[in-house]
């Protein structure tokens, strides 16, 4: 896509070589360098770097960058509901697609932009107060943040994930560090091992660390509620979340947010009650039967989806996408079977490859549970699970959330967990 400038040499640029011409600059980044000559070629009016698209754009605002395993949608969507709450005007971009003051401007596409898009959006923000924005690791590797300046960056935890795409977890592990290696104000969890950082302008959150922001109490019952102290100031929260992760992000949030405003403790954590949660994110689709939808894909991220409806009586509903990182996948299946009853492995997105090959290595993890159902339609096993549902359990439905497609092959398709529970529901299937 291009974009008009205001500049006396060219009226557009372009990160895509068969978009220049002599209007038009062409914008290098890790995707498009290899397509240089090419840019040259068609007449491209100029080459770009990122340290020269801050004379086209507009990124004079505070930048706010989440990054993390598992988290970063929540904590960020927390954090622009706070600010919005409290009067600020803000965007969000994310998983979620890209907001401003409430208003969707864009679907979700990547969950961080490339590089000419993120400056694009800084720029159609100005006037906001801040710019709350998830960084993912292929982002961070890539360096589609390349030549922006960050007002926080925030850090909410490190498991396996995308080792697709990185070499190896070490490597993982590495490029999500990297973020926290230069002096921006940072704000990380404490009670994860596996970061490092430079600790100039580092502030910090944790449960069960010394911290700058230290939860003293909480209570799991109703959702969440629970104390924070800071400094001098103490002060409590309530909300509908569920799940001790969820306490991580609520105390990112409200560190977050204090550290840009510097409002009263208890003014800031005053709106989290108006926080009702992410789509797809330990959503409630159903009260009765109780059927819950939630976007964990990683094995840590399952364990603690499941693990925070203990003791509750757990069916759970997954796949691992395909063509994606292979080592997670029995993995995944363990952490179902260690909290669920009934486990249905089914379809996530399989892509090209062979549905029931990626269900045979899921179903490896289960090891000898008493109960793995495998079936390759989503829908089908979704229908089976809410038949055999019994009245004392929870059906967990995990790995897509809020997605509305399914890629089977080169096809894509229409599908959503929430909707397909409603339909069956509706029809009578439990």
């Amino acid at each position: 896509m291009k974009y008009a400038v205001n500049s006396d040499r060219f009226a557009f640029v372009s990160a895509d070589s068969r978009e220049c011409d002599p209007d038009t600059a062409f914008v290098l980044d890790w995707y498009s360098r290899k397509y240089e000559a090419d840019a040259l070629k068609n007449g491209a009016a100029a080459i770009l770097s990122a340290g020269d698209l801050s004379a086209y754009f507009d990124t004079n605002l505070p930048i706010v960058g989440v990054t993390g395993t598992n988290g970063k949608t929540t904590t960020a969507a927390l954090i622009y509901s706070i600010l919005l709450d409290l009067g600020y005007k803000v965007a969000m971009q994310g998983t979620r697609g890209f907001f401003i003051n409430g208003e969707k401007i864009a679907s979700k596409t990547l969950t961080t932009p490339v590089l000419l898009d993120n400056y694009a959006r800084l720029d159609r923000a100005k006037g906001c107060d801040f710019f709350v924005t998830e960084v993912s690791s292929h982002a961070i590797a890539q360096g589609r943040m390349e030549g922006l300046k960050f007002a926080l960056k925030i850090h909410t935890n490190i498991t396996g994930d995308h080792l697709d795409f990185h070499e190896n977890f070490e490597a993982y592990r590495r490029v999500k560090n990297s973020f926290f290696a230069d002096d921006s104000l940072k704000l990380i969890n404490r009670d994860d091992p596996l970061v490092a950082f430079n600790a100039a302008n580092a502030r910090s959150y944790a449960i069960e660390s010394a911290a700058t922001f230290k939860l003293e109490a909480y209570s799991p019952k109703n959702g969440l509620s629970g104390a924070i102290v800071y400094g001098g100031e103490r002060a409590s929260f309530s909300c509908d979340l569920i799940g001790r992760f969820n306490l991580y992000n609520i105390l990112a949030a409200i560190g977050a947010v204090k550290l840009l405003t510097d409002k009263p403790l208890q003014h800031i954590c005053d709106q989290v009650e108006n926080f009702g949660g992410v789509a797809g994110r330990m959503e409630i689709v159903s009260r009765d039967p109780l059927v819950i939808v939630d976007f964990a894909h990683t094995p840590d991220g399952i364990d603690k989806a499941l693990e925070a409806l203990f003791p509750a009586k757990i069916v759970s509903v997954l796949g691992a996408g395909g063509d994606r990182d292979k080592s997670k996948r029995a993995p995944m299946g363990a952490a179902a079977a260690k909290h669920s009853r009934k486990i249905y492995v089914t379809s996530d997105n399989p892509r090209s490859e062979e549905p029931l090959a990626i269900i045979e290595e899921i179903g490896r993890g289960c090891g000898s549970h008493p109960y793995v159902a495998r079936i390759a339609d989503r829908k089908e096993a979704i229908a089976k699970a809410l038949q055999e549902l019994a009245a004392d359990e929870i059906l967990v439905i995990l790995g897509k959330g809020d997605e509305t497609t399914q890629t089977i092959g080169d096809k894509i398709l229409p599908f959503s967990d929430r909707e397909v529970v409603l339909e069956l529901l509706k029809g009578g299937a439990a």
